[in-house]
């Protein structure tokens, strides 16, 4: 969420799209001056009890992140915003009718995406309406939550404030991580490491807490999202074999209706399977485009690599954050190397790594 800087960039080129950067520094600006002092809030007598007691959570939750994940000591999630909506931004995702793959829009220092975000609902729409005139399908996805990579203290959302303790708290250590290491233009790099920090942190959280009910949640949901996200990725696969067929287009579009159709009813066995009633239902029952199946990204591909490698520390997370800025300082093919070593093998780096730190010796 590089904004005010691209508005910079934009102003000095004469952007066309000027009106959509504006949009969105207004927006994410607006979000930040309804930040609230959560010490501030605590003082308050009148504070509602639910959300003091998830407000004392969060600072503990953030205590704990830094002392034990050593995980950045700065301002973020010390305050907190109350949304009128339950999402802080909607992002719009777009695919043609026979291709899975993503509509990509380019911005000035913040690099490609395949999503364009939006706080404002009817400057959204209209968009949408735009992309669906052109022939594109339209999936729009609304985010809790995102991280400015440490360019501003990040508040704690009402968005997200009351979800379970265990995903509450790896929320926070997932953004929190984007905000120690952030690789540039390696997005799987970035999200398999946070959301290793995330699992291994969530965890220990809630060992320290002694949360045995919470903990069996979070492997339940754990096990839950793997194969659903294994699911969207060999249900897109079975699309692109349809789209590179030679088979006429009716032919194409009733096969497309049949495979989400089979998505569907492989997603509830999974969800009856784990005894998950929300996470992806209401994702599932929902209209199935390509747009929507392109816009879950197998993204946590390397994130046992990352895990082995905070195993291999002995969960101590300072030597684990040296060695992986080591790691992110390769060469792309390099580092992608050592990352499949380290998938391969807990107690090995690989030829392709950077040296190990000598504490990690006596692990082995």
């Amino acid at each position: 969420m590089r904004w005010i800087i691209s508005i910079a960039l934009l102003l000095l080129t004469g952007c066309a799209d000027m009106g959509y950067y504006w949009h969105n520094a207004s927006g994410h600006l607006e979000v930040m001056n309804k930040r609230v002092d959560i010490d501030d809030m605590l003082a308050d007598e009148q504070l509602d009890a639910g959300l003091r007691e998830r407000l004392q959570l969060v600072q503990e939750i953030r205590r704990f992140s830094i002392k034990r994940l050593d995980l950045p000591a700065n301002g973020s999630y010390l305050s907190y915003v109350e949304l009128d909506r339950p999402y802080v931004v909607q992002n719009i995702f777009a695919a043609p009718e026979f291709s899975t793959r993503l509509y990509r829009w380019c911005y000035p220092v913040i690099g490609c995406a395949s999503y364009r975000g939006y706080y404002d609902e009817a400057r959204m729409l209209a968009y949408s309406d735009d992309l669906k005139s052109r022939g594109l399908e339209v999936y729009i996805g609304a985010v809790s939550a995102y991280s400015t990579l440490g360019w501003f203290d990040d508040p704690l959302l009402s968005s997200f404030v009351n979800w379970p303790e265990y995903r509450l708290a790896g929320l926070l250590f997932h953004e929190l991580t984007h905000q120690k290491v952030y690789i540039d233009n390696d997005t799987t790099f970035n999200e398999s490491l946070a959301s290793a920090v995330q699992q291994v942190g969530t965890e220990l959280w809630l060992q320290s807490r002694q949360q045995s009910d919470q903990l069996d949640q979070l492997m339940r949901w754990s096990r839950y999202r793997d194969e659903v996200i294994a699911l969207i990725s060999s249900t897109r696969g079975q699309l692109a074999g349809i789209y590179a067929s030679d088979v006429e287009d009716a032919d194409k579009r009733e096969r497309k209706s049949r495979t989400f159709a089979g998505a569907r009813d492989a997603h509830a066995g999974i969800a009856a399977k784990h005894g998950i009633t929300g996470g992806y239902t209401r994702w599932f029952a929902g209209e199935l485009n390509n747009a929507k199946i392109g816009s879950v990204a197998a993204y946590n591909s390397l994130m046992p690599a990352f895990i082995n490698m905070i195993r291999a520390y002995g969960l101590d997370f300072a030597p684990f954050y040296e060695y992986v800025e080591d790691l992110g300082n390769l060469e792309k093919s390099a580092r992608d190397g050592c990352l499949q070593a380290w998938s391969r093998n807990s107690g090995f780096a690989g030829a392709d790594c950077p040296d190990v730190k000598t504490t990690v010796a006596t692990v082995f």
